[in-house]
């Protein structure tokens, strides 16, 4: 009887051990319905971070949604190429369609992240940096690593920022517009007049300049990362202005769509948009970001006790930014002075901001012969000679 009754007991137990073992799939979790600006993505719920062993979570706040064709699927390649890295180390989960010029929306979804077990959230848009900021100083979150892409908040313990020296491919990019327009008026779908965007419609005048005097850079600005509806129709507004290449610091393929709609040509962003129906005439190359370059490391000096925050710049040369593929609209003088200028900045032997160069109200942003670092870059507030771009 004593033993009958032992195994009765034994036999409860396993039940109860099985059933406590159950939790999520260590697979990445499906991406959530948009919900509009300034509301989290309803996702499925979590299970709580597990004990030590398990699978540690990673939570990324994205302005878009991860088929967009630009911005966010490109943020959203990291995040899957990190999976893949990683195994069932790590369980990646994300919020799509967060405002960005919201601070309470960004924080509320780190919060939901944090609340499904993500002991690391990163936010990948400017405008979610003063709610990263202020939770990871809170001392509220300090067991959270906060990570975040393009600004420039960092603390000693828990949070940091990335990005990359995008004025390399954008000057490359700007080469091959120089010499492929006819008309000399290149079209730029800028987001917002900010520090950010003016190095890149600096870089790719500069670049444009290089081989064509003559080049002008036209630009509106949309006012907005994330218009796909606005940002064709400041596309179309440049085309009206003459533009036979149109190139985006924006977040979507609208102008893109709009220049092979004209029959022109389009320098895209963020992905090799290449292969897209509709744009096979009109499609020159991209520049690219490869987030995985900044990722798979820092995640590993996460997993493995040794990360301390720091603010990274990736560059060509580590392969964090690039410029996409040239593609069969090229033509071989563009595709021969790309890889000339291309191997001199890989070198080291050639800076992007080196002067002579003047704003467009006459003052000096490099004297001949002085090449602005990092820092100097991020202090641009205008706009080059050769540059139309409204206050």
């Amino acid at each position: 009887m004593k033993k009958r009754f032992l195994m009765i007991v034994l036999a409860a137990i396993m039940v109860l051990a099985l059933s406590a073992c159950g939790g999520g799939s260590d697979e990445p979790a499906a991406p959530p319905a948009d919900t509009g600006s300034g509301a989290a993505a309803e996702t499925p719920a979590n299970e709580p971070e597990p004990e030590s062993g398990d699978p540690v979570t990673v939570g990324f706040i994205y302005i878009g949604t991860v088929n967009d064709g630009g911005y966010t699927q490109a943020q959203h390649n990291g995040t899957v190429a990190l999976q893949e890295e990683f195994g069932d180390k790590i369980k990646t989960v994300w919020l799509e369609g967060i405002d960005d010029t919201n601070t309470q929306a960004a924080s509320d979804a780190a919060k939901q992240l944090i609340d499904q077990g993500a002991s690391i959230v990163i936010g990948t848009s400017f405008g979610f940096g003063d709610a990263l900021n202020e939770l990871a100083n809170s001392g509220e979150y300090d067991d959270i690593t906060f990570l975040h892409f393009s600004g420039s908040y960092i603390n000693d313990h828990n949070l940091g920022n990335y990005f990359g020296a995008m004025e390399e491919p954008r000057y490359l990019s700007g080469i091959i517009a120089g010499l492929q327009t006819e008309t000399n008026k290149l079209g730029y779908v800028a987001a917002y007049p900010y520090t950010e965007v003016k190095i890149g419609i600096n870089a790719f005048a500069l670049g444009a300049q290089s081989v064509n005097p003559d080049a002008v850079v036209n630009v509106v600005y949309t006012n907005s990362w994330y218009d796909p509806a606005g940002e064709k129709q400041a596309a179309e507004a440049l085309l009206s202005q003459g533009c036979d290449v149109i190139t985006q610091h924006a977040d979507t393929t609208g102008p893109q769509l709009a220049a092979a709609d004209a029959g022109v040509f389009a320098v895209g962003y963020n992905l090799d948009n290449s292969g897209l129906e509709g744009l096979e005439d009109a499609f020159l190359t991209a520049p690219i970001w490869h987030h995985e370059v900044f990722l798979k490391p820092t995640i590993s000096a996460i997993l493995d006790g040794t990360w301390t925050p720091e603010s990274y710049y990736g560059t060509l040369a580590d392969g964090y930014i690039d410029l996409a593929p040239l593609t069969k609209n090229v033509t071989d003088e563009a595709k021969a002075k790309v890889e000339e200028v291309r191997a001199q900045i890989l070198s080291g032997e050639f800076k992007i901001f080196t002067g002579p160069i003047e704003y467009a109200d006459g003052t000096v942003l490099a004297e001949e012969g002085q090449s602005l670092d990092r820092g100097q870059i991020w202090t641009i507030d205008q706009v080059i000679k050769g540059v139309n771009a409204p206050e």
